[in-house]
């Protein structure tokens, strides 16, 4: 697996996992977390993710030469998060193409967003996730390392942060 800087321009791929996601939520009845409609059909959630990758650092995992993955480093959350009272670098858009779904993508992600975040001298990486569907993505996050910190609402939509310390032996 090899993961490459990302820019603006994989708009079109990050919008087609992203897209792949949802149907795949759907067909199996998950529609909590990202609605029923794909990412790229919906004006404001493809303006987010053109934002995300315009002003963030994106990254993409490919396996052999096909991209499999995705996730996007900033220097803070979104809106709805308040930001942390130290230097941090945040998480988003992390998503699987559903091709390469187990092949451990979504892991090598996030720990180079992890080496990412120690090269630049930063010690925290914090992510959010949604928290319905039994708690499934934050037991994904406690699994790669991060630990729950403040669970939020928009809306009737709950989410958690996660927070990651990456200096000082963290691994």
């Amino acid at each position: 697996m090899k993961i490459r800087p990302g820019g603006p321009e994989d708009l079109p791929l990050v919008l087609g996992m992203l897209d792949g996601a949802v149907a795949w939520l759907v067909a199996r009845g998950h529609t909590g977390q990202w609605g029923t409609e794909p990412w790229s059909a919906r004006p404001k959630a493809r303006a987010k993710v053109e934002r995300i990758l315009t002003e963030g650092a994106p990254w993409i995992a490919e396996i052999d030469g096909e991209p499999a993955g995705t996730l996007t480093l900033t220097t803070g959350p979104g809106p709805e998060i308040p930001p942390a009272d130290e230097p941090e670098r945040y998480v988003h858009l992390l998503v699987t193409d559903r091709r390469f779904a187990g092949r451990g993508v979504g892991a090598a992600l996030l720990a180079h967003a992890v080496e990412e975040t120690r090269r630049v001298g930063v010690d925290l990486l914090r992510v959010d996730c949604y928290a319905g569907n039994e708690g499934r993505l934050v037991a994904y996050y406690t699994g790669q390392g991060f630990t729950p910190t403040e669970p939020f609402s928009v809306g009737d939509w709950h989410g958690q942060v996660l927070a990651r310390r990456v200096l000082q032996g963290d691994g």
